[in-house]
C-alpha cells in the first residue's frame, strides 16, 4: 500500500512538473541569456559602479582647476564715544578666487590613477556579466538534464511495475518463485526513490532558472551554434585568455593604478604653489561727525608656495605603502593570469571527455538495450531469471544516465571555456539587446566644465 501511494504521488509529481516545462512557446538558451542579461541586477550594479568610479576621474581634476565662489556679508559696529554709541552698518558683496598653480604633478598621477580604476571597474563589469551568463548556461542546462532524468526514472518506474506484475503472475501459474517478486518489488521501490530525487532536482533546477532568467522555463532545447567561439586548440584558447580575459585585464589596470598611486605619493614630497584672489564693493553708512560712508571696490591676490619640510612620518609611510601596493598588484596580476590559464585548461579538457563520454554512452545504450531485449526473451523461455531481467535494466538505466550527463557537461564544458577566454558577452554570444556600457557617462565626466554651462 505505501509503495502504491508513493507510484501515485510520483505520477501526480511528474505531471505537474511536465506542465510547468511545457508550453506552447520554446525558449532556446539564447532568448535566456538574453533575457537574464536584460534584466539581471547584478550586472546593472556592476554598470552602476563604473560611472561612480568614472565620478573620481573629475574629483581628481579638480584639485588644480579654479575654484570660484560668490559671498556677501552685513555687518553692524557699535562704538562708544563721547558718552554716545555711535553705529556703522556695512555690506560686502564679492567674488572669490583660489587655484593650485603646481603640485608637483600630484594631480597628474591621481587623475591616472583614476582612469585606471575605472578600467578595472569596467573589466569588473565584464566578469559580472560573464557570470551572470554561465549561471544561466548552468541553471539552463540544470533544468534539461532533471527533466530528461525524471522522464527516464519515470520509464524505469514503469518497467519495474510491469516486472512486478509478470512476476507474480508467474508465481500465480507455479512458473516463478516468491523471491523473483520480492527482488521485482526491491528494485521498483529503489527506481521510485530515485525518480523523486529526480523530481526533486528538476524542482531545485527550475528554481534557480527563475532566479536567473526572471521567469519560469519553458520547452528548453540544448542545441546553440557556437560559431566560431571554440578555438581548434588550447593554445589559442590560452592566448585569447591573456588577451581579453576580465580578470586578467583588470589585474593589469590595478597595476597602472598602483603605479600612479606610488608617483601620487612620491609627489607629495615636492612643492606646493598656490593662488587665491577676492574682489568687489563694500558699502557703509555714514557715522555722525565721522566716516561719511558709501562703496569702495577693494581687491587682494596673494600667491603661496609651501614645501613640506618634515610630516611626521606620514610622508614616507605613504610612499611606502604605495610601492608595496605596486609590488601586491604585480603579484595579484601573476595569481590571476594562473588562475585563468588553469580554467582554461580544465574547461578544455573536460569539453574533450565530454565528447568521449557521449560516444562511450551512446555505445552503452546501444548495447545495454539489445542485450535487456535479449534477457526477456530467454526470461520467458525459462534460460534467464528475473533477477538477470533487473540487472539488465540497471545497466541500461545507468547508461542512458551517463548520456544525459555527458550532453549537459559538453555544453556547460564549452561555456566555461567560452568565459575563461573572455567572450562570454551579450556581443560576441550575439544577443539582440544593447550593450550595457558607461563609455558615454565617462566621456561625460571628463568635461571638467560641465558644472559651469550647467548654470547657463
Amino acid at each position: 500500500m505505501f509503495l502504491s501511494n508513493c507510484m501515485r504521488r510520483g505520477a501526480a509529481a511528474v505531471a505537474l512538473l511536465s506542465l510547468s516545462v511545457s508550453g506552447v512557446q520554446a525558449e532556446s538558451l539564447k532568448a535566456a541569456l538574453t533575457a537574464a542579461y536584460a534584466h539581471n541586477p547584478s550586472i546593472s550594479s556592476a554598470l552602476a559602479a563604473v560611472k561612480v568610479a568614472a565620478e573620481n576621474i573629475a574629483l581628481r581634476k579638480a584639485a588644480v582647476l579654479p575654484t570660484i565662489g560668490a559671498s556677501s556679508s552685513i555687518s553692524n559696529t557699535t562704538t562708544f564715544s563721547g558718552g554716545k554709541a555711535l553705529n556703522q552698518q556695512q555690506a560686502q558683496v564679492g567674488l572669490a578666487y583660489s587655484q593650485t598653480l603646481f603640485d608637483n604633478h600630484k594631480t597628474d598621477a591621481n587623475v591616472e590613477q583614476a582612469r585606471a580604476l575605472v578600467q578595472v571597474a569596467n573589466q569588473t563589469l565584464r566578469s559580472t556579466e560573464s557570470t551572470v551568463l554561465l549561471s544561466v548556461v548552468q541553471a539552463y542546462m540544470n533544468v534539461i538534464l532533471n527533466t530528461q532524468l525524471v522522464t527516464l526514472r519515470t520509464d524505469t518506474v514503469q518497467f519495474y511495475q510491469s516486472q512486478v506484475k509478470a512476476a507474480q503472475d508467474r508465481l500465480n501459474i507455479g512458473e516463478g518463485t516468491k523471491i523473483d517478486v520480492a527482488q521485482a518489488q526491491a528494485s521498483l521501490a529503489s527506481a521510485v526513490a530515485q525518480q523523486k530525487a529526480a523530481i526533486a532536482g528538476l524542482q531545485t533546477a527550475q528554481a534557480s532558472y527563475k532566479h536567473w532568467v526572471g521567469h519560469s522555463p519553458r520547452n528548453l532545447s540544448s542545441d546553440y551554434n557556437y560559431g566560431t567561439l571554440i578555438p581548434a586548440t588550447v593554445e589559442t584558447a590560452l592566448k585569447l585568455a591573456e588577451r581579453l580575459n576580465p580578470s586578467i585585464l583588470a589585474a593589469k589596470a590595478s597595476i597602472r593604478a598602483a603605479q600612479a598611486g606610488v608617483d601620487a605619493a612620491n609627489a607629495e614630497f615636492g612643492p606646493n604653489v598656490g593662488l587665491t584672489g577676492a574682489v568687489g564693493p563694500t558699502f557703509s553708512s555714514a557715522v555722525p561727525g565721522g566716516n561719511p560712508g558709501g562703496m569702495a571696490m577693494a581687491g587682494t591676490v596673494k600667491l603661496s608656495f609651501s614645501l613640506p619640510v618634515y610630516g611626521g612620518g606620514a610622508l614616507g609611510a605613504g610612499s611606502r605603502q604605495a610601492q608595496l601596493n605596486a609590488v601586491k598588484s604585480g603579484l595579484d596580476a601573476d595569481a590571476a593570469k594562473a588562475q585563468v590559464d588553469e580554467t582554461v585548461v580544465t574547461a578544455w579538457s573536460q569539453l574533450q571527455n565530454a565528447a568521449a563520454q557521449i560516444a562511450a554512452a551512446n555505445s552503452g545504450v546501444e548495447a545495454g538495450q539489445l542485450a535487456l531485449n535479449g534477457v526477456i526473451q530467454e526470461r520467458d523461455v525459462g534460460q534467464k531469471t528475473t533477477l538477470d531481467v533487473l540487472n539488465a535494466e540497471a545497466t541500461l538505466t545507468t547508461a542512458k544516465e551517463a548520456l544525459i550527463m555527458a550532453n549537459s557537461t559538453r555544453v556547460i564544458a564549452a561555456f566555461s571555456l567560452i568565459a575563461a577566454m573572455g567572450k562570454m558577452s551579450a556581443r560576441d554570444l550575439g544577443l539582440r539587446t544593447p550593450t550595457k556600457s558607461a563609455q558615454g557617462y565617462e566621456s561625460k565626466v571628463e568635461d571638467t566644465w560641465e558644472d559651469v554651462r550647467s548654470l547657463e
